[in-house]
């Protein structure tokens, strides 16, 4: 029987390596073609990995933590009876060659750019190997050069894995029992106490949070990995930009009424669901190649304004997390194309099987609060972009319609958008004028647009 070796596939730019972190099979299972071997992990997102082949597992090149790089054999597959392994032509060896080369080369530029940009260590200067995750991790979690150094590494050749740097976040984060300075006895009561915060409390707590207390029914929940990420970025990102909110209502009831006259036949035609997501894309994309000044970022003292608009959409997974998978040029998608790519992004975000560059290079990110009945919300821009669009619910209200022959109520659609923007470099102007546009846009909706 022949043998086929699995390997690391490509999972976008700039990413060149993975931490496996585990085997969904055992040596000796059977495998079907499509079928997922084992988990990965990238500083970006976590992935699977599936078979090219159908067989039995007979070989594990690599163990859980392990860092494995684009290219490497992680797997052997024993072929079935009469089955062959999939022929890979010398251009495209070549090809994929050349590629990783290109990723190599342009983790190598992004890492320098940090090292120039960001006063926060980078590791370089190591002669230890850290993987992406790790010094992600690390530097997420506030770890100096230093201390990782001194890091005792369980993994292969004695490397730093992801559980040996939480380990020492963890255990970095346990506070240190001081004792209290000897307090004469004839001092009064209320002086031996100051005296004793005094002493005991160190300096930097005057700042900190004050603890929670917990009682004896109370369950405590460790925070996800991802959740403390996300944690950190939404306080980063108040840190770092000045918050202010445009809210503006749109009547939507063209919409509304299109949708449900077009989405069965929409449907059938095209094989995708209708939602309102695509619709809403469509306009905030408009919007943005009208104001380019929105889709800009901040590098410092200089402004970046972006010649792609890609268009960041805020997903909910299973676990209560979110993640951002990005809709690249969306100023170049007809709706059509609009609905099958917001549809893929949104099947794959739940199922965990986003690629890494997929959730990278937003320059603008849209949040639908309305799916969970809100109607509307102040949503914390995504760093490094300027601002960020909340959707609110629809709903039928009364309202005043104009018309030549005079005013009347009538029972409209209508929502709110939410526009949070960087005020350090977006003004009221600007921000007010683009969510007046995603209005007008929404509001001239055609009735009898055709698909």
């Amino acid at each position: 029987m022949s043998k086929f070796e699995l390997k690391l596939p490509r999972m976008g730019e700039s990413v060149a390596e993975a931490t496996l972190t585990s085997w969904l099979k055992e040596v000796g299972d059977t495998i079907e073609m499509d079928e997922a071997i084992f988990e990965i992990a990238t500083d970006k997102v976590d992935s699977e990995v599936p078979s090219e082949v159908d067989g039995v597992l007979v070989e594990k090149r690599f163990h859980v933590d392990d860092v494995i790089k684009v290219g490497d054999t992680v797997a052997v597959i024993e072929l079935n009876d009469g089955a062959e392994a999939p022929e890979v032509e010398k251009e495209e060896e070549e090809e994929a060659l050349e590629e990783e080369m290109v990723a190599a080369a342009e983790q190598a530029l992004s890492t320098a750019k940090d090292t120039v940009s960001n006063p926060t260590p980078n590791y370089a200067g190591s002669e230890r190997f850290y993987s992406p995750l790790v010094k992600n991790i690390a530097k997420e979690e506030g770890v100096s050069f230093s201390e990782l150094e001194s890091i005792s590494g369980t993994g292969k050749d004695g490397r730093v894995t992801k559980n040996d740097i939480l380990a020492y976040v963890q255990q970095k984060r346990k506070p240190e029992v001081t004792t209290s300075a000897p307090v004469p006895a004839d001092t009064p009561p209320v002086q031996q106490e100051v005296r004793t915060v005094a002493m005991d409390t160190p300096k930097e707590t005057a700042q900190e949070a004050a603890p929670v207390k917990v009682s004896g029914g109370d369950e405590v929940i460790a925070m996800s990995r991802m959740g403390k990420l996300i944690a950190k970025h939404m306080v980063d990102s108040v840190s770092t930009s000045a918050h202010v909110q445009s809210f503006i209502e749109v009547d939507v009831t063209n919409i509304v009424n299109w949708r449900n006259k077009m989405k069965v036949s929409f449907e059938k035609q095209e094989g995708e669901k209708l939602t309102f997501t695509p619709i809403f894309m469509e306009a905030i994309a408009k919007a943005l190649k009208k104001y380019p000044m929105m889709n800009i970022s901040v590098d410092g003292d200089s402004v970046i304004k972006k010649k792609n608009i890609n268009i960041g959409m805020a997903a909910a997974l299973p676990d209560g997390n979110l993640i951002v998978p990005v809709i690249k040029n969306a100023d170049q998608l007809n709706l059509v194309g609009m609905a099958k790519v917001v549809n893929d992004l949104a099947n794959r975000s739940r199922n965990n099987e986003l690629k890494p560059d997929e959730v990278q290079d937003g320059t603008y990110t849209v949040t639908n609060v309305g799916t969970f009945g809100s109607v509307f919300g102040t949503p914390i821009i995504n760093q490094p972009q300027v601002g960020i669009m909340a959707l609110g619910a629809i709903r039928k209200i009364p309202a005043v319609i104009e018309t030549s022959e005079g005013d009347f109520i009538g029972i409209r659609s209508k929502m709110y958008l939410s526009h949070s923007y960087d005020h350090r470099v977006v003004n009221g102007a600007l921000g007010s004028m683009f969510a007046k546009a995603v209005a007008d846009y929404l509001e001239a909706w055609d009735i009898n647009r055709e698909i």
